[in-house]
């Protein structure tokens, strides 16, 4: 008998043994055996089952799906040409540009690196390796420098032309690229996020047919997402565009693996589709809409919300009415608002109040600028501080109007405190408008509101300077520059001073500003021209509303950072997921 057969015959021999033995158990003996079997089976189990779990780790999954309802139809997606929401949105997902924003700073996208000259003039970048656009042909330098040149075409009339004014691009290598400025400008690199063109593709499309080419719909870009198609309906519009993520992307494939954008002809029509389910998200939501649906916790959704770098105020013309050329009135009036019942009342909460020229939240620096001379920090209304200040330079309220007056030594006849308010007819600065009367009828004022259609007010109105005061919001971008808003050369139409302010130390911080290239030295500008506006008050601050996004309670890390556009809410996409997963953490990074 060989060893193996010994072996095999002593098993089973064994094993009978062993199942002999059980059998003369009693029933009592085989059900308390039975128990000890099931409870060492349910300990190896748990003990199992604990050893997986230490090994293991919940991270996001990929594979899910937003649909994003928005309001309009998508023209030119193209970064040189997208002007809507609608073209933006697509854009910022399909294109990547050289740098990007992350966290509320620039970061390299498809550049590597970047170094700025010491007399910041000439800006160098150098592309990441292996670069490709979403149809396989590389992406190089000479794509960048195409890119711009298009931008700089008068024919083509891009959005982003002014930006690109005075620079030249040059192709070092097929993997660097300059930019040569004339003068400095701190902040040029915001420009540089504007996504790549592939030149092999536009490059033989003449400037007639640019705008009308079929890659405006049919992009074909560098970033996480490419066109999966799109449907439309009976009268050929489209309906839906859908996008799926692009595993040639060079960086983070993001979770979300499709997105699809559901057209509607507006925002009430977007909300609809909401409330019924059809889609996920909208963005850009009113803020009566958004209050409404933040208080409705039952629904899938909720409203995230974030600053925008829009100072609305109401803006003094002393030229034309001679009344607001007395600092202590315009003191006065600033001490009257009751910006706290602004912004709960004209933006349904979805703001903050200012008492400054400078934007809040910006690249993540700046915040609300100070009050002006003589006035408080306080949020609410202080009518009568405001008539103790009126009553203490001279002002006397005329016991039958109730409106106060001022009579200089000599003068005939009594200046009375009455002028009006010019603004756009939309539901918020209507309302923010009669609020400010309001509170300025209580003061002592006569005030009446003028309400224009916004296209009117602009050709009419604000181009010829023809109002006493204005209430205006001033659109400002990433880059943070006021100069457009407050410098003195920008007093006159196309302008956007109008406030119409001179001040040549305001001036000279402004000029500074947009040279210097230390971030600590050019905040500490700020500060001083926030300090000059403060103590001359040419102008009443009110509000800074609200960017406010309506996306799935189930969607996590939606972190919405600095918004300047609707299109910077996916600035953090790559981060969003609606699922999670177990792996083990071996397959995981750190």
């Amino acid at each position: 008998m060989s060893l193996n057969e010994s072996s095999k015959e002593f098993s089973f021999k064994q094993s009978l043994t062993i199942l002999d033995y059980i059998r003369r158990f009693s029933a009592t003996e085989k059900g308390v055996f039975g128990i000890l079997v099931l409870i060492a089976a349910l300990s190896a189990l748990i003990m199992a089952g604990s050893v997986n779990a230490y090994f293991m780790t919940e991270v996001p999954a990929h594979g899910d799906n937003l649909k994003e309802g928005v309001a309009g139809l998508p023209r030119s997606i193209n970064p040189t040409l997208a002007i809507s929401d609608v073209d933006r949105d697509i854009s910022s997902l399909v294109y990547s540009g050289l740098i990007k924003w992350s966290g509320g700073e620039l970061v390299p996208d498809l550049a590597k690196s970047y170094e700025v000259s010491a007399d910041g003039l000439t800006y160098t970048f150098t592309l990441r390796d292996n670069l490709r656009f979403q149809d396989g042909h590389p992406l190089t330098a000479e794509d960048v420098v195409f890119t711009v040149q298009k931008i700089q075409d008068a024919a083509l009339k891009s959005p982003r032309r002014n930006d690109w004014t005075n620079v030249t691009a040059k192709e070092i290598s097929a993997s660097v690229v300059e930019f040569i400025l004339k003068q400095p400008y701190s902040p040029f690199l915001t420009n540089t996020t504007v996504g790549i063109l592939p030149k092999h593709i536009w490059n033989g499309i003449g400037d007639d047919q640019f705008i009308f080419s079929a890659y405006n719909t049919e992009p074909v870009g560098s970033g996480p997402y490419k066109k999966n198609g799109e449907v439309r309906g009976t009268s050929g519009i489209p309906t839906e565009y859908k996008l799926s993520t692009w595993r040639g992307y060079y960086g983070t494939v993001p979770h979300l693996s499709n997105i699809t954008f559901y057209f509607f002809a507006d925002e009430a029509k977007a909300l609809s589709a909401l409330d019924a389910g059809t889609i996920d998200s909208v963005a850009s939501v009113g803020s009566a809409d958004a209050a409404r649906l933040a208080s409705d916790r039952g629904e899938a959704y909720t409203v995230l919300s974030a600053p925008l770098p829009r100072i609305f105020g109401v803006f003094f013309n002393q030229n034309q009415a001679s009344v607001l050329a007395d600092k202590n009135v315009r003191a006065a009036l600033d001490m009257a608002v009751d910006r706290s019942l602004i912004v709960a009342t004209a933006l349904d909460g979805y703001g903050l109040p200012i008492h400054g020229p400078l934007p809040v939240g910006v690249g993540g620096t700046m915040t609300a600028g100070t009050a002006s001379a003589g006035t408080t920090t306080d949020d609410g209304a202080d009518i009568a501080g405001a008539r103790a200040l009126l009553e203490k330079n001279g002002w006397k309220k005329d016991p039958a109007s109730g409106i106060y007056q001022f009579q200089k030594k000599g003068a005939k006849s009594a200046v009375a405190l009455a002028f009006d308010i010019y603004t756009a007819d939309t539901p918020d600065l209507k309302q923010a408008a009669e609020l400010v009367k309001n509170s300025w009828n209580a003061l002592g004022a006569e005030v009446e509101v003028k309400i224009f259609d916004p296209g009117d007010l602009y050709q009419n109105i604000i181009r010829t300077r023809k109002y006493d005061a204005l209430l205006f919001g001033e659109f400002i971008g990433k880059d943070r520059d006021l100069f457009a808003f407050w410098h003195s050369s920008e007093r006159n139409a196309p302008g956007l001073n109008v406030a119409m302010y001179a001040n040549s130390k305001a001036d000279k911080l402004l000029e500074d500003i947009r040279t210097t290239g230390d971030e600590a030295a050019r905040l500490a500008k700020y500060k001083q021209f926030s300090s000059l506006i403060a103590a001359d008050i040419p102008a009443v601050f009110l509000y800074v509303p609200d960017f406010t996004y309506a996306v799935p309670k189930a969607m996590h890390n939606v972190e919405l950072g600095a918004v300047v556009v609707p299109s910077d809410r996916f600035n953090s996409l790559a981060d969003w997921y609606r699922s999670t997963e177990k792996v083990w953490k071996i397959f995981t990074k750190n």
